[in-house]
């Protein structure tokens, strides 16, 4: 690889981790090819960008955006690397829990997920990791809090006044 096409991949590389604020750090050194085409499929079907690259571009270009803000992902460079990108912030965990059901394995193994700034090291993390709420499933949450309050309140008046016309309806007889 000349110095020009490593500068590319590097530039490339830099644009993604900028465009996402989650990325998957993976390791699909014992996959197939069919394992990898296969992965690479289901995260495209999912909105999940998949790049695999060097370790050392990885690197380069994370330190050429903020080398501390990273910092924490620097350790698990090493072996076969995938990247995935996504807005979800669960999907690649997701997908690589999936994944491993249906082929009955390890592998991709996490390595790191860096998800809105949170570094989380190591495949032990991947429960955790499909448990995220993301963004929506918040939002509905509160919604659903807000609501609650009100529910009970009307349920309460509607109770109350029911009660109130039984009583009145006892009185009359």
């Amino acid at each position: 690889m000349t110095k020009q096409e490593k500068n590319q991949v590097i530039e490339v590389l830099k644009e993604k981790f900028s465009q996402y604020s989650n990325f998957y750090v993976t390791d699909t050194e014992a996959l197939t090819v069919a394992q990898v085409g296969q992965l690479r499929r289901t995260c495209f079907n999912k909105q999940v960008e998949m790049k695999v690259a060097k370790n050392t571009l990885i690197k380069k270009a994370l330190e050429g955006l903020d080398a501390e803000k990273y910092a924490g992902v620097y350790n698990s460079l090493h072996k076969v690397t995938a990247l995935m990108f996504s807005e979800n912030p669960k999907e690649p965990a997701l997908i690589i829990s999936s994944f491993r059901k249906e082929s009955k394995g390890e592998k991709p193994v996490l390595k790191a997920a860096y998800i809105n700034g949170d570094v989380f090291v190591g495949d032990n993390q991947l429960t955790a990791l499909t448990s995220i709420k993301t963004k929506n499933e918040l939002i509905g949450e509160v919604i659903g809090l807000l609501q609650s309050p009100a529910k009970r309140v009307l349920a309460a008046l509607l109770h109350h006044h029911e009660g109130k016309a039984a009583t009145t309806t006892e009185v009359a007889e």
